[in-house]
């Protein structure tokens, strides 16, 4: 798990702190990471400071992932799947390059956060 710049800790910061606004959403701390909840189900994990994947990722999960949204997730340059993992892909990680990927990223994280019933 590698460790995050100052830049992502506040990317972090701010997509932390929409999803805290989200009905039914309750956070932790997990291995320098904050997971995010529905109810009790964990949709997403934005990195404190250590990341999954690469230092400028955050990861969110799907269960399984739709179809439509799949179709999209490939053709997506900036999402990976964890391909060691046997069987379906539940987490997927979105590298953020700059603020302009911000947006971007909370599409995926509020897509994550509808399917968490």
């Amino acid at each position: 798990m590698p460790p995050i710049s100052e830049e992502m800790k506040q990317w972090s910061a701010m997509l932390g702190q929409e999803l805290s606004g989200w009905p039914q959403v309750t956070s932790r701390p997990m291995f320098g990471m904050l997971g995010f909840y529905r109810r009790k189900k964990i949709f997403a994990a934005l990195p404190v400071s250590r990341a999954i994947g690469t230092p400028n990722s955050v990861i969110f999960r799907f269960d399984p992932m739709p179809p439509d949204l799949k179709q999209l997730a490939l053709k997506e340059s900036r999402i990976t799947t964890d391909s060691e993992t046997p069987g379906p892909r539940r987490w997927f990680t979105f590298e953020i390059g700059s603020t302009a990927d911000l947006r971007d990223a909370l599409w995926w994280l509020n897509h994550a956060y509808e399917r968490t019933k």
